[in-house]
């Protein structure tokens, strides 16, 4: 529901931020000092025009309990901001025609759930049901699923599918599961290797990685999520409440979720899909293109992307991530090339809220 929300108001204002084509340093203060001044907004925020960086600020704390300020270079999870990778993944495999985006699942993976291609997987029109439920249910949480474990947990459980392959859009973790498990297939390569050599190392992104959890904690510029306790506590560690242990007890599965990131980096992963360093130009055309569903209607979000038109043409690519203690966003600008992300690691920020605020005065400044 919450994403609902969030993508309609994105339809409606999104368009706006489009209209402006270059922003004052006026603009962009009052852009920022619009979002920090929520007192609870905890993050970083970086604005570029044309892949260069206009504005960047760090606002509040890296770890709330000793107060240690949060700087520009902190590292965040990213949450489902991720999927954007895994579906690259997926468009570099195609290039290299180890896969095909119409092939079906069950050509690499062993799924009780027919006639679903990757195309499916990639534009959450799958109809798979959500992994996460059956994990919770039937789980050891003592131990750390990872693909393989829930790939079994959906043979052995077969929870029911929700529709038809391509009836319609629903947004879907399983999928992005699927897609890298796939990807380890075509390749023959761990997803996190691969990760690591064909994007991360090749852009220069020094502070990406698909970390684990020892590897997070072992991180001193890491941004802990936190989430708000109560009067008495404040804001205390995302990871102190049960609500949130799937991140533990889930915490090796690849594809949805997992990597993190810095603000400059995404700056960096920003400016090499737009000079089309990763794939070619023909490729992320058709990752902009919105999936057509069975009833010739289009369902507007690509291969890891959201799609925003405007007068049917495409104006904005976003994905937004929500993991307890973490809210994020990439907003890419395709009309006048202009980039926002978000990066927050605390629960109270009021994402809609600020992209409305965002949105409207990025439109005055035209």
């Amino acid at each position: 529901m919450i994403r609902k929300i969030f993508l309609g108001i994105l339809l409606i204002t999104t368009a706006e931020f489009a209209t402006a084509q270059s922003l004052g340093s006026d603009k962009i203060k009052l852009l920022v000092d619009t979002i920090t001044a929520n007192k609870s907004f905890n993050g970083v925020i970086l604005y570029a025009e044309n892949g260069k960086q206009i504005y960047e600020s760090a606002t509040g704390y890296r770890t709330y309990a000793d107060k240690k300020i949060l700087r520009k270079n902190d590292i965040f999870e990213l949450a489902s901001v991720s999927k954007q990778f895994c579906a690259l993944v997926i468009m570099q495999l195609k290039e290299k025609g180890l896969l095909q985006y119409d092939d079906l699942v069950e050509k690499y993976l062993s799924i009780p759930y027919k006639g679903i291609t990757i195309r499916n997987l990639l534009t959450h029109t799958s109809g798979l049901p959500d992994y996460q439920q059956i994990m919770d249910l039937n789980w050891d949480k003592h131990k750390v699923a990872n693909n393989n474990d829930i790939i079994e947990y959906l043979n052995k459980f077969h929870p029911p599918s929700l529709f038809a392959p391509g009836e319609k859009y629903t947004y879907s973790n399983t999928g992005y599961v699927l897609l890298a498990s796939i990807a380890e297939k075509a390749s023959g390569r761990d997803f996190i290797e691969y990760c690591n050599s064909e994007i991360f190392q090749k852009l220069g992104m020094k502070h990406t990685a698909i970390r684990t959890l020892e590897e997070k904690a072992s991180t001193k510029n890491f941004a802990i999520g936190h989430m708000y306790g109560s009067e008495k506590t404040g804001y205390i560690r995302a990871d102190s409440f049960s609500s949130s242990n799937y991140t533990i007890w889930l915490g090796n599965r690849k594809g949805p979720g997992r990597i993190s990131s810095t603000a400059q980096d995404l700056l960096m992963w920003d400016n090499a899909i737009r000079n089309n360093q990763l794939v070619s130009k023909e490729t992320m055309q058709e990752a902009y293109t919105p999936m057509k569903l069975n009833d010739s209607k289009n369902s507007y979000y690509g291969f890891g992307l959201e799609l925003v038109y405007k007068n049917n043409d495409l104006q904005m690519v976003w994905h937004n991530g929500d993991n307890p203690g973490y809210k994020t966003l990439i907003m890419r600008d395709l009309l006048y090339h202009r980039t926002l992300i978000i990066l927050t690691n605390n629960d109270a920020v009021d994402m809609n809220t600020i992209i409305n605020a965002c949105a409207k005065i990025l439109n005055k400044a035209s």
